[in-house]
C-alpha cells in the first residue's frame, strides 16, 4: 500500500538550494566543492539517536537517519552543528537514505518494510511506500538509477524500485544468478550504481561479497575480489568514478577498491582506519572527505548512549 501526501512541484520553491547534479554518463555521484581545512571532522548527534545512514547533496549539509524512531538529523558540515528536521514516530526507523536532486530524501525503513520520502527543506513526510510485510524483511539502503530509487532488503533476495516522481508503481526485482541468500543473516546491504550507470553494485554483508546486478533481469554476477578474500560486514558503499569505498562496520575500516570498466573485478588498493571509528555503518562524500556515522553496535543502545559522526580524507 502507498500513502501519498500532496507533492507539489518544488523546483520553483527550492531553486538551486538543494539541486544536485544529474547523473553523469559514468553514473558517478555529484562532486561537491572541497570543504575548508578548518571545517570540523567530528560532529555530535543527540544522545540515544542510534544513527545508521548518512547522505549529503550539493550543499554542505549531512542528513542522518535514526534507528530509534525514524527521525532525521541535519548537520551543517561547516560548523558541526545541527538539529532534528523530522521527528519520526514510535515504531519507525530510518536506515539508509539518499538526497535526490529535487530536495527529497528517500529513506529505508528497516524492519517496518517501508520506503519513505521526506522533504529535506521542511522535514515533512511526502509519501510512504509499503514495500514488504513488516516481519521477515529489513529495508536497508537506497541508490538512484534512472527514474527509480532502488532499495535493498537484507532479509529477502529482492530489490524494490520506487518511482522518483508522481506516477508509477513500485517495481519488485528478484535477485538471481550468483546471488545465494544466507539464512538468518544480513544479506544485501549497501548499494551504488556501476561506473557505466547501467547497473547496480550490492554488498552482501554475509559472507562478504560484492555483486553486479543487471536491472533488466535481476541477474547478479559476483564481482571477483583481488587483494582481499571478502568484504565481510560490508555496509555502506560510496563510488567515485571507478573507485569503490566499502564500509566494513564491525571491522572499523573502509576498504578502497579499484573497479574495472565493467565492474566485474575489484582490486583492493588500500584500507582506511581511524581511532575515532566506533562501528561506522555508512558514508557520504563531500569534497575531499568521507563523512561517516558511528552506530556503536558493540555499545549498549540506550537513550543515554552518545553518538557522533566523523570525517576522514579520501
Amino acid at each position: 500500500m502507498t500513502r501519498n501526501h500532496p507533492m507539489p512541484s518544488r523546483r520553483s520553491v527550492l531553486g538551486g538550494a538543494f539541486v544536485a547534479a544529474l547523473a553523469t554518463a559514468t553514473g558517478a555521484e555529484a562532486v561537491s566543492a572541497a570543504p575548508a581545512a578548518a571545517w570540523p571532522t567530528e560532529f555530535p548527534l543527540p544522545d540515544g539517536f542510534l544513527p545508521e545512514g548518512i547522505t549529503i547533496g550539493r550543499r554542505p549539509y549531512a542528513y542522518m537517519g535514526s534507528r530509534a524512531n525514524g527521525a532525521i538529523h541535519r548537520t551543517d558540515l561547516r560548523t558541526g552543528t545541527g538539529g532534528i528536521i523530522h521527528e519520526g514516530a514510535a515504531g519507525s526507523a530510518a536506515i539508509g537514505l539518499k538526497l535526490d536532486r529535487d530536495g527529497l530524501l528517500y529513506v529505508a525503513g528497516g524492519g517496518g518494510g517501508t520506503a519513505r520520502t521526506i522533504d529535506a527543506r521542511t522535514g515533512s513526510l511526502v509519501a510512504t511506500h509499503q514495500l514488504s510485510a513488516p516481519t521477515g524483511h529489513f529495508i536497508n539502503d537506497v541508490a538512484f538509477l534512472g527514474d527509480r530509487a532502488w532499495f535493498t532488503d537484507s532479509r529477502d533476495a529482492v530489490l524494490h524500485g520506487v518511482p522518483r516522481g508522481r506516477g508509477g508503481g513500485v517495481r519488485r526485482l528478484p535477485l538471481t544468478g550468483d546471488w545465494v541468500q544466507t539464512p538468518d543473516a544480513n544479506n544485501a546491504n549497501g548499494i551504488v550504481t556501476t561506473p557505466d550507470g547501467r547497473g547496480l553494485i550490492l554488498v552482501k554483508s554475509t559472507p562478504g561479497e560484492l555483486h553486479h546486478v543487471n536491472l533488466t533481469t535481476g541477474h547478479a554476477t559476483r564481482i571477483a575480489l583481488s587483494g582481499a578474500d571478502t568484504v565481510v560486514n560490508g555496509d555502506g558503499l560510496v563510488r567515485i568514478g571507478r573507485t569503490l569505498y566499502v564500509v566494513q562496520n564491525r571491522l572499523n575500516l573502509i576498504s578502497v577498491f579499484d573497479l574495472d570498466a565493467g565492474a566485474r573485478t575489484a582490486r583492493l588498493r588500500r584500507t582506511i582506519t581511524d581511532p575515532r571509528f566506533d562501528v561506522p555503518t555508512t558514508a557520504a562524500r563531500y569534497g575531499d572527505r568521507l563523512y561517516l556515522v558511528n552506530a556503536r553496535f558493540t555499545t549498549p543502545q540506550t537513550p543515554e548512549t552518545t553518538f557522533n559522526g566523523v570525517a576522514v580524507p579520501l
